[in-house]
């Protein structure tokens, strides 16, 4: 294994994972920093919060900027859960290893399967929402066509970084890092200074967003802002072969993510609340992008093309992040024999440290969604409909397998732990999570045909039915030799 690093934390780090049965490639180039980076630039606040701000007000009000409170205290408990697992079994992929090591081979499967889908078609959401960006910064005319050639134009720059190397990546999640934090705090502290209209109150008033009904009904809507921004901190345990002293730093690279990201989520849709002029234009659909119309008026032409630089170094961070867990997710499938042509996809290039065909995989896949839009511009946004669900979906099977094995005798034992606390902590995450994607798949459009209205609910039961339908199929299990339920029966061992 060609490392970098501390040789103690080398040592200690290939013994560990020569005890749960592999023998890493990876270079263990990424820092503890560099690891929260990708983290931070998956779950990226800017991204999360321009794509959505315009829908989440226009729905529910000021009011729904207390949902990214709720819900970075929900998911801070997955965090915690992913932490214990992930410090006993620091292994490429995540999600898959982690649900293998929990439950079995066929769960990992499934939970890998869902988890892979959402993440490809999330890498193809993030470029055709930058898209625009791109367009507007080179002065192009924004369409469909220009907005294609620039969204497949940023998944091969990323792939190219993404070949680089841990190194590489490393650097350009810290380089995304620094940039997008340094936008959100300049550009925030700006329109703060310089654009507020409205005081702190504001936050308590719907502004009639309810329009005579519930507004908690109202404000469950409006939290999809929250529900779609705090992912991205398992993206540290994706490359959990390429961080020295990975059991101790991965935890704690996801709790900062969660910190950090989600403060400065807060702090970018605190500004642009209050300097949005009239909340009752965003209300009634009459303005129906403010923040375009706040930048504008906040930083000129000139200030606005700077705004719509880093806005895409914040695209293409996330995309990278995205792209780099897709491959080792996928790279960890193929390791196991769990995957056709799994020959070549474990392919491993000494010379650049990185696994070359999954990633070929993770830029051809969201490439062709990215086309496919060409011919029905609503096939992206059907497709796109179950990306976050199927990350949520992901996420909660792999909090179910850790409250299964805890329940089966499962005591974690990594360098981080939660003690006593494990169980409660494990079954609120379960909670919040079944809750959120409750609120995710709920029908919010009577008047839409009956498709339309349940559309993230039958996407969901398409990507998880196609899953279960291969595994009873293809049985990939029936290949892989690689260790799989072992966390209860160690525990019954005393180890």
């Amino acid at each position: 294994m060609t490392t970098t690093g501390s040789g103690a934390d080398v040592s200690s780090d290939a013994q560990q994972l020569a005890a749960l049965g592999y023998t890493s490639e990876f270079r263990r180039d990424m820092s503890l920093w560099a690891n929260f980076s990708l983290g931070f630039t998956y779950l990226s606040p800017v991204v999360g919060i321009y794509t959505l701000f315009a829908v989440s007000l226009a729905v529910g009000g000021p009011p729904m900027i207390w949902s990214l409170l709720i819900v970075g205290l929900g998911q801070l408990l997955v965090a915690l859960v992913f932490g214990e697992v992930v410090s006993q079994y620091p292994i490429a992929g995540g999600i898959y290893p982690w649900a293998r090591r929990l439950w079995g081979p066929k769960w990992a499967w499934l939970t890998g399967w869902v988890y892979a889908i959402a993440l490809l078609v999330t890498i193809a959401s993030v470029v055709y929402g930058a898209g625009p960006y791109l367009a507007s910064l080179l002065d192009l005319t924004v369409s469909t066509n220009t907005t294609i050639v620039c969204a497949l134009a940023m998944i091969v720059l990323a792939t190219a970084i993404n070949l680089g190397g841990t190194k590489v990546l490393g650097i350009a999640a810290l380089i995304g890092f620094t940039t997008e934090i340094i936008g959100a705090l300049v550009v925030g502290g700006w329109l703060l200074i310089s654009e507020r209209h409205h005081g702190l109150g504001v936050l308590f008033d719907s502004f009639g967003a309810e329009a005579g009904g519930s507004y908690l009904a109202a404000f469950l809507a409006a939290s999809l802002i929250g529900i779609f921004q705090y992912y991205g901190f398992e993206a540290c345990g994706d490359v959990a072969e390429e961080v020295p002293d990975a059991s101790r730093r991965i935890p704690k690279a996801m709790r900062m993510t969660i910190y950090v990201g989600g403060a400065a989520a807060t702090f970018v849709c605190l500004a642009l609340v209050l300097a949005v002029p009239d909340f009752g234009a965003v209300i009634s659909g009459e303005n129906a992008d403010p923040v375009s119309g706040v930048l504008a008026t906040a930083f000129g032409d000139w200030g606005a093309k700077v705004v719509l630089a880093v806005v895409l170094v914040s695209f293409l961070s996330c995309a990278l992040s995205l792209q780099a867990a897709a491959s080792r997710l996928m790279y960890s499938y193929a390791r196991d024999r769990m995957l056709p042509g799994s020959g070549v996809l474990a392919r491993f290039s000494r010379a650049r440290g990185v696994p070359p065909y999954t990633l070929l995989v993770a830029a051809v896949v969201p490439a062709v969604v990215v086309l496919v839009s060409r011919f029905s511009e609503d096939a992206i946004t059907k497709i796109v409909s179950f990306a976050v669900l199927g990350i949520y979906l992901g996420f909660q099977l792999v909090v179910l397998a850790a409250l299964r094995a805890r329940l089966k005798g499962w005591r974690p034992s990594g360098s981080f732990t939660l003690g006593r606390w494990g169980l409660p902590v494990n079954v609120a995450a379960l909670l919040y999570g079944v809750a959120a994607i409750v609120n995710m798949v709920w029908p919010r459009t009577p008047d839409a045909p009956w498709y339309d209205d349940y559309l993230v609910l039958l996407s969901g039961v398409v990507v998880v039915g196609a899953g279960l339908l291969l595994l009873v199929l293809l049985r990939p299990y029936r290949h892989s030799d690689a260790i799989a339920g072992d966390a209860i029966a160690n525990s019954r061992e005393g180890t």
